[in-house]
């Protein structure tokens, strides 16, 4: 083939998120630092928050939903940390999030309740669950090997549906334990997903 005729192809994107919350998740930035300095051909842009940006991403700060959408629906990887709105912006972008929880121990969180979340969505199909970093070279090297895992058309789970389940989850959740998402979050969250599904 010609270098006329050559198909340009994109590479191989991750989108990760790393939430806006004031907590820091250096643990999820190591891990995906260490898979990227393997991969000098993946792209990989980070909303990063309050954390330092893994050597090898591309850092954007925190950008509108509306700009973390489109990034996700380009992305072959969705990444982030197992939080409500990373699992509802993946499925509105149609993907299938890879999500790592927060824990308290190494204050990322005020308590483990993203443990609780991510392992109910993943058992419902709404998430891929990483709790180690072996988990997460796995999952990220079989998405490479196989870009449209993760993407629209390959199992990802309606929104409507998505959307019900977790504000059922998240109903439970917060009549259980005290500080597990604000109720304006929880308002905030829903209230753009209606806006934008209407769209």
């Amino acid at each position: 083939m010609s270098a006329s005729t050559a198909v340009h192809r994109r590479p191989f994107t991750v989108v990760a998120t790393f939430g806006t919350d004031h907590h820091r998740f250096d643990r999820l930035a190591r891990w995906l630092e260490r898979w990227l300095a393997g991969h000098d051909d993946v792209r990989c842009v980070v909303q990063q928050g309050s954390t330092s940006p893994p050597a090898g991403a591309e850092p954007v700060g925190i950008v509108s939903r509306s700009e973390l959408l489109a990034l996700m629906g380009d992305a072959d990887v969705v990444l982030g940390q197992g939080g409500p709105g990373t699992v509802l912006d993946a499925a509105v972008a149609d993907r299938m999030p890879v999500v790592v929880p927060r824990l308290a121990r190494y204050d990322e969180a005020v308590d483990d309740h993203q443990v609780a979340f991510c392992r109910r969505m993943a058992s419902d199909g709404r998430a891929l669950l990483v709790e180690t970093e072996e988990q997460l070279r796995a999952t990220l090297d079989a998405a490479l090997a196989d870009p449209g895992r993760l993407r629209s058309g390959a199992g990802v789970p309606p929104i409507d549906d998505t959307i019900a389940r977790v504000r059922r989850l998240l109903d439970e959740t917060a009549r259980r334990s005290v500080g597990f998402v604000s109720a304006r979050r929880l308002g905030d969250v829903f209230a753009s997903l209606r806006d934008h599904h209407r769209r």
